[in-house]
């Protein structure tokens, strides 16, 4: 029979069965639904503030004002806040290397009269480690070997003084000091770090400004204090970005001596192992000597640094 008996009938009962099933998940979708619209306008509403919150209100590089009130200017900072922030291994490697390495530099500007702000300019440029662009700058400071011997620093095969961060620190306050008196302006000193001089004084006099923030540059050298800016925000206020980093897990600077020498070192993993240190350790520390010995004709005092803790096993 085309008819059947509903109560008896296997493929009804099923099709019942289905169907309250099915009704039962679109109530609890629709409320599920319901309730995310009636609740998430206010978590929305939660994370926009917080958002805006962290924007800072007031920011200034080396005294000098930053106009967040020019609308491309707070766009630009607001751009390198966010890449930063949310480069959390970068961030955090700088944040726990400067534990170290600004008890070095600080000082170094302090007594040429720099302003403490560009030490953030060291970590944009190296992230605070000897490192080597591919144009050939070197060290934290990143400079060019030509540079750096106008700068009085020794470069070649045997010793490359742009690894020394006491000496490239003085090298590049010397910079500084230079492009202030050219520019009148910290900002523009800073800029021309990643521009030139010539480079920035050239676009200065083509488009007869002289702010930084009314400069059109080269997009590197236009994002490049704004980066300054952006590190500074976050390494002097990590926690307020997210980076909860106890004091402990801070890279420590070790104690060392100097060791004055005058003369050549025909081999410094024999030099290291009577200093009672290794190779490893001795270039750890003394990363400006390039070769296996210390070549010196002419006997210039360097100095050598022999750490005093932090290798006992």
């Amino acid at each position: 029979s085309i008819l059947c008996n509903f109560k008896t009938c296997k493929t009804c009962t099923h099709t019942t069965l289905i169907n309250k099933f099915t009704l039962l998940f679109t109530v609890i979708f629709v409320s599920g639904i319901f309730i995310f619209a009636t609740i998430n306008p206010d978590k929305k509403t939660e994370v926009k503030n917080e958002s805006l919150s962290i924007f800072p209100v007031k920011i200034d590089f080396a005294g000098e004002e930053t106009p967040l009130k020019i609308s491309d200017v707070k766009e630009r900072l607001d751009r390198e806040l966010l890449v930063n922030v949310n480069l959390h291994a970068s961030t955090i490697l700088a944040i726990k290397r400067a534990n170290r390495a600004f008890p070095v530099i600080e000082p170094i500007l302090k007594k040429n009269g720099i302003p403490d702000d560009f030490k953030y300019l060291a970590v944009i440029e190296s992230g605070l480690v000897n490192v080597v662009s591919p144009a050939g700058a070197r060290g934290v400071w990143q400079f060019m070997p030509e540079t750096a011997k106008e700068r009085k620093m020794e470069v070649n095969d045997n010793v490359d003084e742009r690894y020394d961060l006491e000496k490239s620190t003085e090298a590049a306050c010397s910079y500084f000091l230079s492009a202030k008196a050219k520019f009148g302006s910290w900002t523009l000193a800073a800029a021309s770090y990643n521009g030139g001089m010539t480079g920035v004084n050239k676009q200065i006099d083509i488009q007869k400004v002289s702010d930084y923030y009314d400069l059109l540059l080269t997009e590197e050298t236009s994002r490049y204090v704004f980066r300054i800016l952006a590190l500074k925000e976050i390494m002097k206020n990590p926690e307020k970005y997210g980076y909860l980093i106890p004091k402990e897990a801070l890279y420590m600077k070790i104690s060392t001596k100097k060791i004055m020498v005058d003369s050549t070192i025909t081999n410094l993993s024999t030099f290291a192992i009577r200093q009672g240190i290794n190779y490893k350790i001795l270039k750890t520390h003394n990363q400006w000597l390039r070769d296996k010995k210390l070549d010196n004709p002419t006997k210039k005092v360097y100095e050598i640094e022999i750490p005093l803790e932090g290798y006992n096993k």
